[in-house]
C-alpha cells in the first residue's frame, strides 16, 4: 500500500517529539449491501474505503490521527501534528521494518467481488421464498446480503510490518408474523470468514424457516410470566448474555481503568466450577476470526474462565502497559478511522457434561430461553436485561407451552455463579459487537445451560 522507506519515515516523524511507540494501521476495504423486502430487490450498495490511520503511545498516554490521502507530504504532516501533542525527547531514527508473512487459517474459494450481482441475488430469493412460504401468517420477509473483503497492513517502530487479507460474508433473515392486529418478529443471522462458497455449505430454506417458526410461535403465544426461578438458556446465540454482561467485563479496555467487576480478580473463583470460557481468534473460517489482531499480533485462543476460576483477560497493547501485562491478540477496530482496543473474537462458555434433554427433565418449573434478542448492559456492574425472541414454559420437566414478551434480568457476575447445570451441544451465533473501537464481528456461543434462579420479567404473575 505505502512503500517500505515512507513508512518508515512517517513512524519516525511520529517519535519525533518524544512518543516511544508509534504504529501505522492500513486499510483497503471493498463491501457489497444488498436489501430485499418482500421478494424485491430494494438496494444495492457497493464500495470502497482506504485510509491510513497512525497511532503514538507515549507511556500510557495514546494519540490517534487518520486521513485517506496518501502523499508523501500528507502522511508526513499528520505524523507532525500528532506528535506535536507530546512534550519529551525526540526517539531515535534509523528504523527497519522487518516483514513477516502470517499463515491463513481462513481459505477462500470464490472470493464475492468475482460473483456476479444476479448470482448474489439469487442467494436472497431463494432464503425468502422459504421464510414467506412457511405459514400464512408471514407477513413480511427482509432479506439482507452482506461480503467485506478487507486488506490490511500493520507497521509499527519494533520494526513490525505484517499484512492480512479477510473475507467475510452474511446473510440476514427477518420475518414479521401477524395475528389480529400484532406482530412478532424472528431473525437468523449467519454469517462466516469466507467467500461465497459459503453459501454451497448452509442450509439456506433452514435458517429462513427457522427465522419465520420463530415469529409465528411467538404471535400465538402467551404472555410470559413474571417471577425468579430456574431459567434454561439455550445453545448458539444465548451466548450473547456471556459476551455482553461477563465478555466485555473481561476487556483490559475495561479492566485497566478498574471499571470492571473483574478487576484484579484473577486466580478467583467468579463462577460456577462447572463454568470453563474462552475467548478464540483462530477458529477456521468463523465469523470473529482473524490471522492477526488489528495491532499485527497473531490471534490465538485465550483462555478466560477455568473450572470457575478467572484465568486471564483480553488484552491490547496500550491497556496491556497499564496492567503491565502482555497483549493476547485481541486488539480490534472496525476501520482506520478508530484506534484498536480489546475486544472479544469468539467468545464462548465449553461444553460441559449433562444431555440438553437432562437439563430440562431436572427442572420442575421454570423457562426455557430457546432463542435470545438484544438488551442493555452496564459495563461497570455488569447490570443486564436482555429480550427472549423464543421462550417457553417449564413445567414438570418438560417443554411446555411458548410464551412472548419475557426479559431476563439480572447482574453477569452473579449468573455466572448460578450456573448449576452446563450441556454438551456447544453452538455459536453470529452478530456485530459495538465498543469503543466501533462494531466488529463476532461469535458468540455455550451449550445449552441452566441458572438455578433469575429475575424473568413477563406481562403477568407466575404461576407455578
Amino acid at each position: 500500500m505505502l512503500s517500505e522507506k515512507l513508512m518508515s519515515d512517517v513512524l519516525n516523524k511520529a517519535l519525533s517529539s518524544g512518543g516511544d511507540f508509534a504504529e501505522l494501521f492500513m486499510e483497503d476495504t471493498r463491501r457489497t449491501n444488498i436489501k430485499m423486502l418482500d421478494g424485491y430487490l430494494e438496494d444495492a450498495v457497493s464500495g470502497r474505503d482506504f485510509g491510513i490511520g497512525l497511532r503514538i503511545l507515549q507511556n500510557n498516554q495514546s494519540i490517534y490521527a487518520y486521513t485517506n490521502d496518501t502523499a508523501d507530504k500528507a502522511l508526513l504532516q499528520m505524523a507532525a501534528d500528532a506528535a506535536s501533542a507530546l512534550r519529551g525527547l525526540p526517539g531515535e531514527n534509523g528504523l527497519v521494518l522487518q516483514r513477516s508473512t502470517v499463515p491463513s487459517r481462513h481459505p477462500i474459494v470464490e472470493y464475492p467481488s468475482q460473483v456476479d450481482a444476479p448470482r448474489k441475488a439469487e442467494v436472497m430469493r431463494r432464503a425468502h421464498s422459504a421464510a414467506k412460504g412457511y405459514s400464512e401468517q408471514i407477513s413480511q420477509v427482509a432479506i439482507m446480503y452482506a461480503d467485506v473483503e478487507q486488506d490490511v497492513m500493520i507497521a509499527n517502530t519494533d520494526g513490525l510490518l505484517v499484512d492480512d487479507h479477510r473475507v467475510r460474508t452474511r446473510l440476514a433473515i427477518s420475518s414479521v408474523a401477524s395475528k389480529d392486529g400484532e406482530k412478532q418478529s424472528g431473525f437468523y443471522g449467519p454469517g462466516r470468514h469466507m467467500g461465497f462458497e459459503m453459501y454451497g455449505n448452509l442450509d439456506i430454506e433452514h435458517y429462513a424457516q427457522e427465522a419465520s417458526r420463530i415469529a409465528v410461535t411467538m404471535v400465538n403465544a402467551e404472555y410470559a410470566p413474571s417471577g425468579r426461578f430456574p431459567v434454561i438458556i439455550n445453545s448458539e446465540f444465548g451466548g450473547v448474555i456471556f459476551h455482553e454482561a461477563c465478555g466485555h467485563g473481561l476487556e483490559a479496555t475495561s479492566v485497566a481503568k478498574g471499571t470492571s467487576v473483574f478487576a484484579d480478580k484473577l486466580g478467583q473463583q467468579i463462577a460456577s466450577p462447572l463454568v470453563s470460557a474462552v475467548d478464540d481468534g483462530t477458529i477456521p473460517n468463523a465469523w470473529g476470526s482473524q490471522n492477526i489482531d488489528d495491532e499485527g499480533n497473531s490471534t490465538r485462543r485465550n483462555v478466560l474462565i477455568e473450572n470457575g476460576i478467572l484465568k486471564g483477560y483480553m488484552v491490547d497493547r496500550l491497556n496491556g502497559r497499564r496492567m503491565d501485562m502482555e497483549a493476547t491478540g485481541s486488539a480490534r477496530r472496525q476501520s482506520y478511522r478508530y484506534a484498536p482496543t480489546s475486544r472479544m473474537t469468539n467468545t464462548f462458555i465449553l461444553n460441559g457434561a449433562s444431555d440438553p434433554e437432562e437439563i430440562v427433565a431436572d427442572t420442575e418449573y421454570g423457562l426455557f430461553a430457546r432463542y435470545m434478542g438484544g438488551g442493555s448492559v452496564n459495563p461497570a456492574t455488569g447490570e443486564f436485561n436482555f429480550a427472549v425472541n423464543e421462550g417457553y414454559l417449564i413445567r414438570n420437566g418438560r417443554l411446555d407451552k411458548p410464551v412472548r414478551g419475557a426479559t431476563l434480568i439480572g447482574r453477569g457476575a452473579d449468573i455466572l455463579k448460578k450456573i448449576d447445570m452446563v450441556g454438551n451441544n456447544l453452538e455459536t451465533g453470529q452478530g456485530m459487537c459495538g465498543s469503543l473501537s466501533g462494531a466488529v464481528p463476532a461469535d458468540v456461543g455455550q451449550p445449552t445451560l441452566r441458572v438455578s434462579e433469575m429475575t424473568v420479567g413477563g406481562r403477568k404473575e407466575e404461576q407455578s
